[in-house]
């Protein structure tokens, strides 16, 4: 479990899977739409807050490990990733959760600890190919 409550003035201090980036992470709900932002230096990423629900949902769906599959947005998401459901037009979203423009990519590297530090997943925290599964 991570520190902080996940709000704008106490976000989440979270690492990457990989351990190789540290990052902030809170939900705003007064942002139209609603966003899980993500604080990674001086780069801020957005996410449609309904993403958290809809991945625990597809996690608890799927009941095994599902491999995470981070990739920048210009990049192919590997087929069956956390990452390739989250572009994917048959998620309950419609296609990318991600919300800007050039920095949709990356959900299944800055979303899977954000539902860990929750308890709503576990995570595995290896140098690479890393998976998760719901709790």
């Amino acid at each position: 479990m991570a520190n902080g409550s996940g709000l704008k003035d106490d976000p989440w201090d979270l690492l990457t899977p990989s351990g190789g980036s540290a990052y902030q992470a809170w939900r705003d709900e007064t942002l139209d739409p609603p966003a899980l932002v993500v604080q990674v230096g001086k780069t801020q990423l957005r996410y449609a807050l309904q993403a958290i629900e809809d991945l625990h949902a597809m996690l608890k769906a799927n009941g095994d490990w599902v491999p995470l599959g981070g990739a920048d947005e210009q990049k192919p998401a590997p087929e069956g990733s956390v990452e390739a459901w989250g572009r994917s037009p048959d998620n309950p979203h419609g296609g990318w959760y991600g919300l800007k423009k050039g920095l949709r990519g990356r959900f299944g590297v800055y979303v899977p600890p954000v539902l860990a530090a929750m308890g709503l997943a576990e995570v595995e925290n290896l140098p690479r190919n890393n998976r998760m599964r719901a709790r």
